[in-house]
């Protein structure tokens, strides 16, 4: 049975035969073992030199080794150790183009476990061959990804964690990885510049100024547009460092340049800035947008304000306004959530109390007013646990009063509809212009009802908060109501409605401003069309291939055989065109239902309404917010990182924008970087 065990233990040699190993005991048969196949046969040969003597030879680098079937002295033990050691040079030679690389060495120097005596590979997991370039492309995806320091590949934690790893891998510098990060960006953004090319209609632009510790500005430009398939993008389309951020003529140098880098001119329809743009900047803007861009009805959709820098003015208003009371709720708030045991003892009073509230104490970061609102709305639903916490605890003595308690009511009563309006700015993809006619609509009725209120502290704020929402209604009311007129369940039902509710006796004025508006732009769709992009031309070919004959078709459309038609189209176009608007405006509006897709529903509509559709397709896609996600709710102006200010600005601009670009998707990846030092 110890001879069996041995032989049935042995690792086959390719091409000798199971015959010389089967024993002929017939009981013994059953408890045969499955034979192994050793790794290194895929690397060597077995020959015969003489009678009774075999050697291995390496298919390499052709060295011979004694070899010895069975033998614990001459077996596959120092046949492995040639490779995996890398003693084999003609393998170290080829390890770039080897498909079957074998098992990383180990070096006792990096420390970690002994590796196994012996690996198999089983076929479900291959062998995958090391590559350096495709490497120093996934660091520089890895720190653009999760903003970490270019510096990582030079400290001594990542060279040491990277050394176990793949102990082939080339150490990187800060210039490598440094225009291995600009390379990445230059392919993710000539896939975008591919990508918009094809894009039929016109693009809006937000404006959003940051500072940093060195005096200089950075202007984030961001790019909204809506594709062939109507699906609405935005995308950062440059970051341009401004060295006097104060200068009239620093927002005009960053435009100036995303248009050109990007090809824009004439292509658009929208400004909004992030913050307030002065006279002298406005007028000093001007000029360059008229050379430019075609001034779309007469530049009055071009220069916005940002609905969330509004409301988040407001909410600041109603933050300084209750400073006191929140510094007491905070200061509860706080000695209820730094001690575990305070929590503890918070707990079992809510529940001998039966409170319902469902909601959690937490502290607010006083950077954003939104966890502040919901730091009072929490604590108010709790007041009951916070008034009765130092009978259980005597050292609480931070106990709001109940005059406390109800000025916190108040104070959210003013921040609950700014609070809902600005979370549809993080909660969806869907244009976002028509749903905020509504939403400032009804703010300013409620701001409206406060300011008649007798309690001199509601109506002294509210007539603030609503002085800053009627500024912001009188700059966008028109590309507001433009855009609810492109939605078919409303047009200008409700833009008479809420008109007359808010402006009374002088509503028709204004409903005629909006209505003439809508009709003066639509004429300049008719008269000025944006030249076809190749993604437009194909729709456009494909529906005519689809109706008419295409060798009869080719030789009427070619030439100038219609040009006498062509005069004629264009002397009749605009009447025909403005019916094409007013047969929208006149039929039936749809029903009201929650979820609806306005740009689904115009791509459906687009040839019944060709010209309407694509001035729907423009205003739609106007952003009423130039701030990011992440920045909805900030009371102070972004700054940008120290790190990130002592880089240069070719750099920051390459980190920041391709990580927006591969959030949304990369382009296939190059083994082949595009080598860049600094």
């Amino acid at each position: 049975m110890t001879e069996m065990t041995e032989i049935t233990d042995m690792e086959t040699i390719p091409g000798e035969s199971n015959n010389q190993l089967a024993l002929t005991t017939p009981e013994a048969q059953p408890i045969k073992r499955r034979k192994k196949k050793s790794m290194v046969w895929e690397y060597f040969t077995i020959e015969n030199v003489s009678a009774g003597c075999r050697r291995a030879y390496c298919k390499r680098c052709k060295q011979s080794f004694a070899y010895s079937t069975g033998s614990k002295v001459a077996g596959t033990s120092h046949l492995k150790r040639h490779i995996a050691k890398g003693t084999c040079r003609a393998l170290l030679r080829g390890q770039g183009q080897d498909n079957n690389q074998f098992i990383t060495p180990y070096n006792p120097k990096m420390g970690g476990s002994e590796p196994p005596k012996r690996r198999y590979r089983s076929p479900s997991s291959p062998f995958i061959p090391f590559d350096q370039d495709r490497c120093r492309h996934e660091i520089a995806r890895m720190i653009i990804m999760h903003e970490y320091p270019l510096h990582i590949v030079e400290h001594p934690g990542f060279i040491a964690f990277v050394q176990n790893l793949q102990p082939q891998f080339d150490k990187m510098s800060f210039n490598t990885v440094q225009g291995d990060c600009v390379a990445t960006y230059l392919r993710e953004k000539q896939s975008l510049m591919n990508f918009i090319e094809g894009i039929p209609g016109r693009f809006c632009l937000t404006l959003d100024m940051w500072s940093s510790n060195q005096t200089l500005g950075y202007v984030f430009i961001t790019g909204h547009f809506v594709d062939s398939d109507w699906k609405l993008h935005r995308r950062v389309f440059n970051v341009v460092m401004e060295p006097y951020p104060d200068s009239h003529s620093a927002l005009s140098h960053a435009i100036a340049a995303c248009l050109s880098d990007w090809s824009l001119e004439g292509k658009l329809f929208s400004l909004t800035f992030n913050h307030p743009l002065s006279e002298a900047g406005l007028e000093n803007l001007r000029p360059l947008l008229c050379v430019k861009n075609p001034l779309i009805l007469n530049g009055q959709l071009l220069i916005r304000n940002c609905i969330a820098r509004t409301m988040s003015s407001m909410a600041k208003d109603v933050l300084g306004a209750g400073q006191e009371i929140i510094k007491k709720i905070r200061d509860s708030v706080k000695y209820v959530k730094m001690s575990e045991s305070h929590d503890d003892k918070f707990i079992q009073v809510k529940n001998q109390l039966q409170v319902p509230s469902e909601k959690s104490l937490f502290l607010d970061n006083q950077t954003q007013w939104n966890t502040t609102y919901q730091m009072l709305a929490a604590a108010s639903e709790l007041k009951e646990v916070f008034d009765c916490l130092d009978t259980y605890d005597p050292d609480y003595k931070l106990a709001p009063s109940m005059e406390d308690w109800k000025l916190a009511e108040t104070l959210c009563s003013f921040l609950k509809p700014l609070f809902d309006a600005a979370s549809i700015l993080t909660t969806t993809t869907l244009p976002t212009v028509i749903t905020f006619f509504y939403e400032v609509w009804k703010i300013h009725v409620d701001l409206g009802r406060s300011i008649t209120c007798e309690d001199p502290f509601i109506s002294n704020l509210a007539k603030s908060m609503q002085e800053k929402i009627d500024k912001y209604r009188k700059d966008c009311s028109l590309v507001l109501a433009m855009a609810v007129v492109m939605d078919p369940r409303f047009k200008m039902k409700l833009v008479e409605f809420s008109f007359t509710k808010i402006y009374g006796e002088d509503a028709p004025t204004y409903i005629k401003t909006v209505d003439d508006g809508i009709h003066e732009l639509f004429l300049e769709y008719v008269a000025l069309p944006l030249p076809l992009t190749p993604t437009y031309a194909e729709e456009v070919n494909g529906a005519n291939n689809g109706k008419t004959n295409e060798s009869h078709q080719g030789n009427l459309l070619s030439d100038h055989g219609l040009a006498d038609f062509d005069v004629y189209i264009m002397e009749t176009n605009s009447q025909q065109m403005k019916s094409e608007l007013d047969q929208y405006l006149e039929e039936s509006l749809l029903p009201r239902v929650q979820e609806f897709d306005v740009l689904g529903w115009w791509k459906l509509n687009k040839m019944k309404y060709p010209t309407l559709s694509k001035m729907a397709r423009d205003i739609l896609s106007i952003p009423v917010s130039a701030a990011a996600t992440e920045s909805i709710f900030d009371i102070t102006d972004k700054q940008l990182d120290e790190y990130r200010s002592s880089l240069r600005p070719e750099t920051v601009e390459a980190l920041i924008c391709a990580k927006d670009w591969l959030h949304y998707g990369s382009s296939d990846v190059s083994n082949a970087l595009v080598r860049m030092e600094f």
